[in-house]
């Protein structure tokens, strides 16, 4: 398979105005990554999945990351006056990201035999940008995949078939896999609280008021 440069060089001629990034991976992985613009993804795509030599003709799995905000603090070397002397001294900065969400694409060519090349999408934000373009058109085993990053991270796939719930129940409003997703205290198809359940409503329950003398001794 060509490197991850080259790819990157020949979508980039192929598709004017296309401007790629390649993501490095620091995790035990080591899989370097090509982030699509969300405008050109389809267009990317389906040359990754066309070009005679690449031929990326399956898509193995989709997987969803979400990115909260973070800030990243760093050591720069700055020029300042001490004492009346410029020197060269160390700040600590730091420097705040916003948090996305990702749909991460792995993709093999069977008929070449080559892979795996990892294709990833990124949201403008984790509230009211996160939409993104469906890859399904282009490789119908993403199908239900990204039904279940739909589901359980909220990620709006923009022309898909089919784009509904595939493990929760429709009547859900929230997305468990994000990062501060917060369980309930209990679910409407649970009659009776039961073991952490109990004990999460149990934390929140009213404190019940007094008994007066009639219903001590009726309880009693």
């Amino acid at each position: 398979m060509e490197s991850l440069e080259e790819i990157k060089t020949r979508i980039e001629a192929a598709r004017p105005g296309l401007v790629i990034a390649i993501i490095p991976n620091p995790g035990p992985a080591n899989q370097p990554a090509l982030l699509l613009p969300n405008e050109y993804a389809a267009a990317a795509a389906r040359f990754l999945r066309d070009d005679p030599a690449l031929c990326f003709d399956y898509c193995s799995n989709v997987t969803g990351v979400d990115w909260l905000d973070r800030t990243v603090k760093k050591k720069v070397k700055v020029k300042k006056l001490v004492e009346g002397e410029e020197k060269e001294v160390e700040e600590t900065q730091e420097e705040f990201f916003a948090g996305y969400l990702e749909a991460v694409y792995h993709l093999y060519s069977i008929a070449r035999k080559h892979g795996p090349l990892v294709v990833r999408l990124r949201t403008s934000d984790r509230s009211l940008g996160v939409r993104l373009p469906s890859l399904t058109p282009i490789w119908r085993s993403a199908e239900f995949q990204e039904r279940e990053i739909f589901d359980l991270y909220g990620i709006h796939f923009d022309g898909h078939p089919d784009l509904r719930r595939i493990l929760m129940w429709d009547e859900f409003t929230d997305h468990p896999m994000r990062k501060d997703y917060r369980e309930p205290d209990d679910y409407e198809y649970e009659p009776t609280a039961h073991d952490d359940v109990l004990v999460r409503a149990k934390e929140h329950a009213a404190p019940r008021p007094p008994l007066d003398g009639a219903e001590a001794i009726t309880s009693e």
